[in-house]
């Protein structure tokens, strides 16, 4: 049993190397403003990159489960992951908005989408008994790659320019993802008999599909998403335009944005196994509407604003983490790269939502008052639903993979 013990969590390390290489692509906003010093750009084109990046990435997500099926989550691991450092490379030799939408947009992101998915999926199946501590860990090793690269990359611009940046982030990047896949190892299957109830099946994505819980999860998931990635983008901005603070005060912001995100993953996906994964949705998507509604309508001051910052991130954080755990729950494991990529699409979608409604509403405080409507729905929904996997399950697939490990 110690055998077992050792070679799963083996393969928490290396999906964990791996991830912290993946969620090097937060650090992007380091990037706009030299990009436009360098080349002339205007700023709002360059940020639209990022967008780009975002939405290869959740679109790549649907095609990584047959890739996995096809070549295994250690080839898939390593091919993307050099795809991910050629893309940045291949930025570094970039003069025109095109061909930066190309590299670090289309290639990068659809690199980084395959592999987050497949190894954070692979890494939940070898856990079904912890799914929320193991997805917590994984994701908030991405959240952390993004902490940590912010010195990193930030130094680089700084130090060799920004187009050299780009050159050493790739290689760094490729090479921590190409480490931590060769510690990976494809989960085996869970067998389930043909003839089970609901609370026992293992659903494939055209059965996940006739669900009325798969379409109520795509909206909890894309409101919990919009929340975090609209404030993640503007936090600057809301702290100069709204609360009246300087520029210099207001970028504090984005670092804690940057340290509750990832403390949120940890503790809110660790909670999750113990006291139910629809019972913290609920209790972040609630701290969530609560903190959008007071930035909307409250006076703001430092205390208030960072506050507002700080529980909106976490709970974004949180809910990016157990969602994947929530899916296996409801859904089964086996197909859990597929099922899932299917939901994260409210990621995608998400990530473009909360610029748009600004851009129809008018401002700041009219997004946030959307969002917060947006939340109270999905509260609504996630009180209603009910996982379509039992604990009892749940522990017997544990006790196999343990066996077959």
């Amino acid at each position: 049993m110690k055998k077992v013990s050792e070679n799963r969590w083996l393969i928490v390390l290396g999906s964990v190397i791996t991830q912290l290489g993946l969620g090097t692509i937060y650090t992007w906003s380091l990037f706009n403003q030299p990009l436009v010093n360098k080349f002339g750009f205007q700023l709002n084109k360059v940020a639209i990159t990022f967008s780009i990046t975002s939405f290869a990435l959740a679109v790549s997500t649907l095609a990584a489960g047959k890739l996995q099926d096809k070549l295994g989550i250690r080839k898939l691991t390593s091919i993307a992951g050099i795809i991910l450092g050629i893309g940045l490379i291949l930025t570094s030799f970039d003069s025109s908005l095109p061909m930066l939408y190309i590299t670090a947009g289309v290639i990068v992101g659809a690199a980084d989408g395959i592999a987050y998915i497949t190894t954070l999926s692979n890494c939940i199946k070898w856990f079904p008994d912890k799914k929320g501590l193991i997805s917590g860990i994984s994701v908030g090793a991405y959240g952390t790659g993004s902490l940590v690269f912010k010195y990193i990359n930030g130094g680089l611009i700084n130090n060799v320019g920004v187009s050299k940046a780009f050159l050493y982030w790739g290689v760094i990047a490729m090479a921590l993802i190409f480490i931590g896949a060769q510690l990976l190892k494809d989960a085996p299957l869970i067998i389930s008999n043909s003839t089970d109830s609901k609370n026992t099946k293992e659903f494939t994505v055209k059965e996940m599909l006739k669900t009325k819980e798969a379409y109520a999860l795509f909206v909890i998931f894309f409101s919990a998403c919009m929340s975090g990635l609209y404030l993640i983008g503007i936090v600057k901005d809301i702290g100069v335009e709204l609360v009246g603070l300087t520029p210099e005060v207001a970028a504090n912001a984005v670092a804690m944005v940057a340290i509750f995100n990832t403390a949120g993953r940890i503790i809110l996906g660790a909670l999750s196994d113990k006291l139910g994964r629809l019972k913290v949705v609920i209790l972040s998507l609630s701290i969530t509407t609560v903190a959008v509604f007071v930035l909307s309508f409250a006076h703001l001051n430092f205390a208030i604003f960072f506050a507002c910052v700080a529980s909106i991130a976490f709970c974004f954080g949180g809910n990016i983490t157990i969602f994947p755990a929530i899916v296996g729950d409801f859904f089964g494991v086996n197909n859990q790269t597929k099922n899932y990529g299917i939901i994260y699409q409210g990621f995608g979608l998400g990530a473009i939502s909360g610029s748009f409604i600004a851009s129809l509403t008018g401002g700041f405080k009219s997004t946030f008052i959307v969002i917060g409507a947006l939340c109270l729905i999905s509260i609504v929904l996630a009180s209603t639903i009910q996982s379509v996997k039992s604990n009892q399950k749940i522990k017997h697939n544990a006790k196999l993979v343990e066996k077959i490990a």
